[in-house]
């Protein structure tokens, strides 16, 4: 998996600009705590290489990248400080080429078509889009992206936790970067707290998890049929007999014979289920790869955890 494949799982990039190399490493395990491992420092302040330097030696496991990349030597220097990748707000055909050079993955910010075919003349497989809501947003991107195949695009500047689902919701779009997530004002405080709690509600939403089905190991077609009865008595809802399974309304399912989990399954529904993988491995869970569901088109639909939780298999399902 290369590097942008891992900030499209991640999704979302928190956008830095930090004064104090001292903050760095609290600030980066504040985004990690809030469940985001990933951080762009920007080079706009002069403590920038220090920075970066700081977090990869102190935080290895996330996701570094340097922002606000002009030159070359900013180039090798973001580099040499232990950045993965180079943002820029522009396309600078030789930065660009300098780092395909060296095999250092780089996304330039693009605003127009010719943007888009100068990035494509040089390979890239993916292109910031800067300032995307100043310059028409997920309309804009949309119109733009049509000619362009499979390229992805990172949206940057005026995205937020009110648009941010937008963006996200358009396929071709890679990830979102955004600052909201790390106010001036709670940097300057040193507020960790609060940087978490922001970025820890910015990926609720984006991930949207919610309970989708309760799934009843019933055990025999009449057994489901008569439990699928009662919960429809005491709820009101409807029951729809299937060939597997009676359901009762959209949230309880009766297993006509064992299935998963010792008394039964759960189902989550999550906006983005391959994001929502990603997200859940880095708090710790493990998922059976081979109970992956998919559509015809190859996309993930579902996908079971690896361990039971209060003796109920549990799975996350495309919403």
């Amino acid at each position: 998996m290369d590097f942008l494949d891992k900030l499209s799982l991640a999704g979302l990039v928190p956008v830095i600009a930090i004064n104090d190399a001292e903050d760095a490493v609290p600030l980066c395990k504040a985004l990690s705590e809030g469940g985001l491992p990933v951080a762009e420092i920007t080079f706009r302040t002069a403590a920038a290489e220090e920075s970066i330097r700081r977090v990869h030696e102190a935080l290895p496991e996330v996701l570094l990248c340097a922002g606000t990349v002009l030159t070359t030597d900013q180039v090798d220097r973001a580099v040499n400080a232990g950045a993965a990748a180079i943002v820029s707000p522009g396309l600078n055909p030789t930065v660009v080429k300098y780092c395909i050079d060296k095999g250092i993955p780089v996304c330039p910010g693009t605003s127009n078509p010719s943007d888009i075919e100068v990035a494509l003349g040089f390979g890239l497989k993916a292109v910031k889009v800067f300032p995307a809501e100043a310059i028409g947003g997920i309309k804009l991107i949309k119109s733009m992206a049509a000619p362009y195949g499979d390229l992805k695009f990172m949206p940057t500047g005026g995205v937020n936790e009110n648009n941010m689902l937008d963006y996200l919701s358009f396929p071709k779009i890679l990830c979102c970067g955004g600052s909201w997530m790390v106010p001036k004002d709670a940097v300057e405080a040193k507020d960790w707290e609060k940087i978490t709690a922001l970025t820890r509600s910015a990926v609720n939403k984006m991930l949207g998890l919610e309970l989708r089905h309760v799934g009843v190991n019933s055990g025999s077609p009449e057994k489901a049929m008569e439990d699928a009865k009662r919960f429809a008595k005491l709820l009101g809802w409807e029951i729809k007999d299937g060939n597997s399974s009676t359901f009762v309304g959209t949230g309880f399912e009766m297993m006509k014979k064992p299935f998963k989990g010792t008394h039964g399954h759960i189902a989550i529904g999550t906006n983005f289920i391959a994001r929502a993988k990603w997200h859940l491995e880095q708090r710790g869970f493990e998922f059976v790869d081979e109970s992956e569901a998919s559509f015809k088109n190859g996309k993930m639909t579902a996908i079971y955890l690896k361990d039971e939780i209060a003796g109920y298999a549990v799975h996350l399902v495309q919403k």
